[in-house]
């Protein structure tokens, strides 16, 4: 399918869609809620924690989406890529590497790329907040429910919730011996296998031991290796004790592992720039212009290790009218990764690593009460303390040199010894030696503290008032250590026309100085450390977060609320090559032998000792402060109800991380807005056959974003540019998705159950500029399963069926001016799978 529709094909698609829509309009909320009590019968409740106290899902006057365990079987979701395919307002992308994954609701998400930048969207499992992407993206067994928050929550939250909650609750042990075991296997070799196993070992004490194992060939076919790559090969195993001595208290411990090893992630050329024939000239292969191709040509694999662990100790007492809860966790990341990021065969970058170690430390201590009066009240506090070691290298290939001459027509090599001659000190190494590049540590360390409470007040009966605060301190440090050796980058050319005789007044005039035409090829320029004398490396934030929420209920059927509140995430750091000083501190075009002006703080610290070449950028971005206020209503009667929201959620200070070609930008977008309504609906009008429909709008622009980036035609650069008044790139304004599930019972302990979902995004541009590339999702998966004795499944599964395909994300080609690049869509995948329950 082409990524760009006619006006034709989108009128029709919309209109069958709205038929869909408003078919099922009457129906239950969230699809989960029927799927997840499967046949206990007409009287079917769920209860969800997303207020941080057990509650109905129709009594929870949150907007939240609620995917069971049932539908998570039934719609076959095989890892957390799947599950946006039924939470229409939930959007996942994976990006460079195995471990970099971002989350996005209601148009708002960032975190990936960078492990200095926190997500917006917080990611807790059972109760456990996991900070970075690579320590979000582990297969887990025994997962009993999956709660998206939408809008800011950080009132209960506190830690970075300033645009959503993932909240993934898994089983506890049993006191009653069973379990699952399940087997997959699908097209690409693919084979899942599934354990798990609950009992009781006293009558105080139940354990659980749950294991995965997901592997599967690459659907991209690498030519230049002969090798398959976007494979899977991951695995875990979870462990769990249950200490409950009584009605009144329980300790429940975790300890988890997971690993990733993967060849991932292919890029497709979606326009082969002018560089494109140089690289041909050294021998070098690309798949040209073929954005939708399941073919790559690199000249080395990538590397994408992830290992994942942690344990976790909570502790729930009843004392009379209070509940008290404490969690406290330790989670540990270790990541290594590297990959060809020219992207062709030709050797042209050497390596692109990186490799993080992340410790992370939580706890949190609250208390709920339990009043028969008209007021209760949730108080607690919250510590997060996490230390980051990361380190990588950008060096140059054996072909860099040979391309660079190429592209300069030859002054690259020929040159080389005349600047050497006007640049006495020039450091030894031929200009784009092989192994020469940039090689990065970064330290950093991460401290907050979180106070927060809300109080429920029930004004008249059925009408609650709620009030709810967090305040939050985080404070942040930060040391570099980076060091580039490409001697080319470090030479002044501005210097060495001088030195040649041009005049000073115009050595930094192209037109007057020959050797400037040469500055595009100094990409990695010197870098200045922090801290300095000018920058401390610190950043120190406080915020009070707030709630107000008036829910009125009607009846047992109907439940209204408005709510109005804050959200706040933090300072981030741009741990990468790219945090350079600021231009408030530097003037652009300075060097140590063209000097600033004496207002220039950098320039009057360290004088002569300021880096040649050295180049503006951030070192941080602010934090980001949410607002919304937001009307829903929440029905629920026999067989149908529907769930309804509509809001007005702002972001002052998004902190935008956009790609440049060889690093990240990272700033603050003065304001971001969205408008829009969420709508998730079930109908069941017979016991066995239920459908459902959920649909998102969101009309999402920047309302102030002078200090922007954009990728611009032609050049594919990416530039400055004012995003004021313009759309989001990436936020599709309809997302749907709509199916259903029948059961058909052959006899008493026999049954055939069938599912179908759909999932519908309306055309969006790829990427912020003047690039119009338009993405637009169509993804159709089904299932049939036949039941036998309640205890053993056999499954027919596909996902993608009509093989549609489309590109998630493009960016500027690496070190290839006028080339563009992206990820492209995974294609149809489809299989059978057996399950045994005792």
């Amino acid at each position: 399918m082409s990524t760009v529709e006619t006006a034709g094909t989108l009128a029709v698609r919309a209109a069958l869609l709205l038929g869909v829509s408003t078919t099922v309009a009457l129906a239950a909320p969230a699809y989960a809620q029927t799927a997840a009590a499967e046949d206990a019968g007409d009287e079917q409740i769920i209860i969800v924690t997303a207020s941080k106290q057990a509650k109905t899902l129709q009594d929870t006057p949150i907007s939240v989406s609620v995917t069971s365990k049932a539908l998570i079987e039934n719609a076959q979701i095989r890892d957390a890529f799947d599950l946006q395919s039924v939470v229409p307002s939930l959007r996942v992308s994976q990006l460079q590497s195995s471990a970099n994954t971002n989350f996005i609701i209601r148009g708002f998400g960032n975190g990936a790329n960078n492990v200095g930048i926190e997500p917006s969207v917080g990611v807790f499992i059972d109760g456990v907040y996991r900070s970075r992407s690579a320590a979000q993206i582990g297969d887990l067994p025994s997962v009993e429910r999956i709660e998206v928050l939408r809008g800011p929550q950080s009132t209960l939250f506190g830690k970075n919730a300033s645009a959503g909650i993932i909240s993934v609750v898994t089983s506890e042990p049993k006191f009653e011996l069973g379990g699952q075991a399940e087997l997959s296997y699908g097209n690409y070799n693919a084979l899942i296998a599934r354990a798990e196993i609950t009992g009781p070992i006293s009558e105080t004490i139940a354990f659980s031991l749950a294991g995965n194992y997901n592997r599967r060939d690459g659907y991209v076919y690498n030519e230049a290796l002969n090798i398959n790559e976007n494979e899977r090969n991951r695995g875990g195993v979870r462990a769990q004790l249950l200490f409950k001595p009584s009605e009144d208290f329980k300790l429940r411990l975790i300890a988890d592992y997971d690993k990733i090893d993967e060849i991932c992630c292919s890029v497709v050329n979606l326009v082969d720039g002018p560089t494109g024939n140089a690289v041909r000239a050294l021998g070098g292969r690309i798949i040209s212009n073929q954005p939708l191709a399941l073919r790559s040509a690199t000249n080395f694999p990538s590397t994408n290790l992830v290992d994942n662990f942690g344990f976790s100790a909570q502790a729930d007492y009843n004392a009379g009218q209070f509940d008290l809860t404490f969690i406290g966790a330790y989670r540990g990341v270790r990541l290594s990764t590297n990959a060809d990021s020219d992207f062709t065969s030709a050797d042209l970058i050497g390596e692109n690593s990186a490799r993080n170690a992340i410790d992370t430390y939580t706890a949190e201590f609250r208390v709920a009460s339990k009043f028969d009066g008209p007021v209760n009240f949730l108080v607690g506090a919250f510590y997060f303390h996490e230390n980051i070691d990361a380190s990588g290298a950008l060096t140059f290939g054996r072909d860099f040199r040979n391309y660079a001459s190429a592209l300069s027509g030859g002054a690259y090599t020929s040159l080389e010894p005349t600047l050497r001659a006007l640049l006495p000190g020039t450091p030894a190494g031929q200009f784009g030696g092989r192994g020469q590049g940039r090689f990065e540590d970064y330290d950093y360390k991460n401290r907050a503290i979180s106070v927060f409470g809300s109080v429920d007040w029930n004004i008249v009966e059925d009408l609650t008032l709620t009030l709810g605060g967090n305040y939050t301190h985080d404070s942040k440090t930060y040391a570099t250590n980076v060091v580039t050796t490409d001697v080319f980058s470090g030479l002044d050319l501005v210097r060495a026309g001088v030195n040649a005789g041009v005049p000073a007044v115009v050595a930094a005039n192209p037109q007057f100085n020959p050797f400037l035409g040469l500055r595009g090829l100094q990409f990695i320029p010197p870098y200045l450390n922090v801290p300095n004398s000018v920058e401390d490396g610190r950043t120190s934030d406080s915020d009070f977060a707030y709630t107000v929420r008036l829910n009125y209920k009607f009846s047992d059927n109907i439940n209204v609320y408005a709510t109005h509140a804050t959200g706040f995430k933090a300072s981030s750091i741009n741990l990468s090559f790219d945090a350079r000083p600021p231009a408030a501190l530097f003037i652009p075009g300075s060097t140590a032998q063209s000097p600033a002006p004496a207002a220039s703080p950098i320039r009057t610290a360290l004088g002569a000792n300021l880096p040649v070449n050295l180049t503006t950028g951030s070192r941080s971005a602010d934090p980001e402060y949410a607002t919304v206020y937001e009307l829903g209503i929440k029905g629920q009667w026999e067989g149908f109800g529907v769930n309804l929201a509509a809001f007005r959620q702002t972001l002052n200070g998004f902190q935008s991380n956009v790609f440049s070609g060889t690093g990240f930008i990272l700033a603050n977008a003065e304001q971001q807005s969205v408008t829009g309504f969420e709508l998730d609906a079930t109908i069941s009008p017979v016991k066995d056959l239920r459908f459902f429909a959920n649909l998102t709008y969101l009309d999402m622009k920047f309302d102030s974003f002078v200090g922007g980036a954009a990728l611009q035609a032609g050049s594919f650069a990416t530039l400055p540019q004012d995003l004021s008044g313009l759309p989001v790139a990436g936020v599709p304004e309809f997302a749907v998705s709509v199916g259903g599930d029948y059961t058909a019972r052959l006899s008493d302990r026999t049954k055939l159950n069938f599912h179908v979902d759909y999932q519908h995004n309306s055309p969006t541009q790829i990427a912020q500029g003047t690039v119009a590339l338009r993405r637009a999702v169509d993804n159709l998966n089904a299932s049939a399963t036949l039941v036998l004795n309640n205890r053993f499944d056999i499954t027919l599964w596909g996902r993608n069926l009509t093989d549609e395909a489309w590109v998630t994300t493009i960016f500027p080609g690496v070190a290839q001016a006028g080339t563009l690049s992206g990820y492209r869509s995974q294609p149809r995948t489809f299989g059978g799978l057996l399950r045994y329950r005792f």
